[in-house]
């Protein structure tokens, strides 16, 4: 079976550790860790979100 180009992973929480979103990337074109600021619900504010695997 081919591997497949696009992976899907999770995005955590820098602050709380919560994992609040699922997506997924292009590992042709984005070679590093996702880092995205996002809307965290349990801190009630935007904060930043990293890339862990599912």
């Amino acid at each position: 079976m081919a591997s497949d180009v696009r992976i899907k992973l999770l995005l955590e929480c820098s602050e709380c550790k919560r994992r609040n979103y699922a997506t997924h990337k292009n590992r042709r074109n984005t070679q590093g860790k996702l880092e995205l600021r996002k809307y965290c619900p349990w801190e009630r504010r935007t904060t930043v979100h990293k890339e862990v695997k599912v």
